[in-house]
């Protein structure tokens, strides 16, 4: 019997256990420490070589080179949008974690708020901190000397020149030309730009947005060897960037600088006037001037737009960048009744001799309906009724036609629809029926709602747009074209190319005798005393137009108050649409200015200057040279090209017995 107190070594006990399994935890450390060994050989032995040229990649920095984008010229070949070269500063945030001096100094040097560079570098996430993070575009030239001077003790600090878009005439052309701004997430994942990156800038509206692929070009790289303190030892190699190609557009830079300026104040210190203006070559669709009050300078979005700035752009309440031109929907007015006036002739249910009589009101059951000259025009033909546009003509014209048939000749002339302008935001604008009112409101089509829709009031909308293309058929026959703004663009390859050739969008359903009678009358508006579009005369030029006054509110709430009176907001839109020569148009013009009261004396002088102009450039075009006889003789002063080009610049300012009524 054993000892108490002394332990007996059992068979199979624990020591026994843990000596079996030592020898294959030996294995295993000595298993893993293989692999080690193995990993190690294959990476220094048998992948050294690979490796070593790895290294060197990684410390070969890459940078994008932004191609310069394309010109964009006028029909004329004048330079509306072009690049030029800015000096920019950039931070690589994985060589900046924890340098406040460097964000100190470089504050000092530009005059920035450290705390600035702080920030962006401290948000910056994933793969971007290997990119350079602009924070500084477009430096003046005191500013970039400062940052060359000091960029050697600027660990992480880089400086780069890049091109920047430029728009050397500012606002002019801005809604057609367009805006720039970076590429935003949902178009990265679109196919169309499958190639771009993200920060990358591109055309985000007008033809900047249209032509994004032809004024593009390709992206460069600068490859670069670089310290562990990421200045730069030596460059490897550069891919030249390639520019995009140079965009030709039908608009005329003379014409549209003298449609921006008519919307400027007559005098100083007053508010500028807001509306928009179209005009077009009716013959081809050219739109040869184009423009949208207020509106906005694209200059401020070629380098990233600030935030208050892009605040201020979209918070104002009347929207400077919304396309008026094209976008706005207003009621015609009475710019309404040449298309009533053919509409009845092609039916039969108004001879142009058949006369009305206007007492200055137009009774339709209870209701009195109002002309807007409140003693009447007595005796009118359809002639004298577009002249003076008078009222109670067109509401028991329309009354025969009835609304559908308005609506169905309305419809001929373009309205209701989009153009097909190649830009972003066309609206349809509206032509009533009785059909749609009953699906829309489901209500039937009223009497009297006919009576306003004959001179342009109740339901309808149209844009300037429209009324330019529109206007522009009494001119040429019944020819409606397509709007047109490319002359030329770069193909895929680079080279020069025509544009879209003019596109018929169809013709209106009026025989050409009716639509020659409606632009005798339109013309008696502009020429004859008493018409209401006096003030669009141009000398030896002769112009049919159309006035008309939108009202804003109903006649109800402004009655008895003088216009000036009223708050801008409730002030009525001005109209007038026009077309010359008379026969055989070769410009049309649509103007409205909103809350500008009169037709007559607030669009139709507008259009007076912007019609001038096109035949002033046009006499100067056709003037003959001088004689080959007199090659010493000195060159005509200005003065006498001006009598020579017929002097059609000059205002025709309106005789005493011009209407201001609508």
């Amino acid at each position: 019997m054993p000892t108490r107190g002394i332990p007996t070594r059992l068979s199979g006990g624990p020591d026994s256990i843990v000596a079996g399994k030592i020898p294959l935890l030996a294995g295993c450390i000595l298993f893993v420490f293989a692999i080690f060994a193995a990993r190690l050989f294959q990476l220094q032995v048998l992948e050294s070589a690979d490796l070593r040229v790895k290294s060197k990649v990684n410390s070969v920095r890459t940078t994008l080179i932004e191609a310069p984008r394309g010109d964009i010229l006028d029909r004329e070949g004048r330079t509306l949008a072009t690049t030029r070269p800015a000096f920019e500063v950039a931070l690589l945030a994985t060589e900046l974690r924890r340098k406040p001096q460097v964000f100190r100094a470089l504050g000092e040097i530009i005059d920035v708020d450290p705390a600035r560079f702080e920030t962006e570098v401290a948000a910056v996430r994933g793969r971007a901190r290997f990119q350079p993070l602009r924070v500084a575009a477009d430096l003046s030239l005191d500013q970039r000397a400062r940052v060359e001077a000091h960029l050697h003790a600027l660990p992480g600090v880089v400086s780069n020149i890049r091109p920047r878009r430029f728009y050397p005439f500012s606002e002019i052309g801005s809604h057609v030309l367009g805006y720039l701004g970076e590429i935003r997430r949902e178009q990265l994942e679109a196919p169309d730009f499958s190639s771009y990156r993200q920060g990358e800038v591109i055309g985000q509206s007008g033809v900047e947005a249209l032509v994004e692929s032809g004024l593009r070009g390709k992206v460069g790289a600068r490859y670069q060897i670089v310290d562990v303190l990421g200045r730069v030892q030596q460059l490897v190699e550069e891919v030249p960037a390639q520019p995009g190609g140079s965009i030709t557009l039908t608009l005329d830079l003379d014409l549209q600088q003298v449609a921006e300026a008519a919307f400027e104040p007559d005098v100083p210190g007053q508010p500028a006037r807001m509306g928009a203006l179209v005009a077009l070559d009716p013959r081809t669709g050219d739109v040869l001037a184009l423009v949208s009050k207020p509106s906005y300078d694209p200059n401020v979005f070629a380098g990233g737009i600030a935030s208050d700035e892009w605040k201020r752009l979209t918070r104002d309440e009347w929207k400077p960048l919304q396309n008026r031109a094209l976008a706005g929907q207003y009621p015609p007015g009475s710019t309404y009744k040449a298309f009533v006036a053919a509409a009845a002739l092609e039916k039969g249910l108004v001879r142009p001799e058949e006369r009305f009589y206007c007492p200055g009101s137009y009774r339709l059951g209870r209701r009195s309906y109002r002309c807007w000259k409140k003693e009447g025009h007595g005796e009118v033909d359809l002639r004298t009724a577009l002249a003076r546009s008078c009222d109670v003509y067109f509401y028991t014209v329309g009354r025969r036609l009835g609304i559908d048939q308005i609506a169905f000749f309305s419809r001929g002339f373009g309205l209701g629809r989009a153009t097909g302008i190649p830009l972003r935001g066309e609206q349809p604008g509206l032509v009533p029926t009785a059909e749609w009112k009953l699906r829309r409101f489901k209500e039937p089509w009223m009497e009297g709602e006919t009576v306003s829709a004959s001179i342009g009031q109740g339901f309808n909308l149209v844009t300037p747009l429209q009324l330019a293309v529109a206007f522009g058929a009494f001119g040429t026959g019944g020819l409606l074209m397509t709007p047109r703004l490319v002359l030329s663009l770069p193909d895929e390859s680079g080279r020069q190319v025509a544009g879209p050739a003019p596109e018929r969008l169809g013709s209106v359903p009026v025989d050409a005798r009716h639509l020659a009678r409606v632009a005798s009358g339109l013309e008696a508006v502009v020429a004859e005393p008493g018409g209401t579009g006096g003030r669009s005369r141009v000398p030896g030029v002769r112009v049919a137009g159309k006035t008309g006054t939108a009202q804003v509110v109903g006649l109800q709430h402004t009655e008895g108050i003088d216009e000036h009176e009223l708050d801008i907001r409730y002030r009525d839109h001005a109209w007038f649409a026009a077309f010359a020569p008379v026969e055989n148009a070769e410009i049309s013009v649509a103007v409205v200015v909103e809350h500008g009261g009169h037709g007559g004396s607030a669009a139709a002088p507008l259009a007076q200057k912007v019609l001038a102009k096109y035949f002033e450039k046009k006499a100067l075009r056709e003037s003959p040279p001088p004689p080959a006889a007199e090659p010493a003789a000195e060159p005509a002063p200005e003065p006498l090209l001006e009598a020579r080009a017929g002097a059609v610049a000059a205002s025709a300012p309106a005789s005493v017995e011009d209407s201001d009524g609508d």
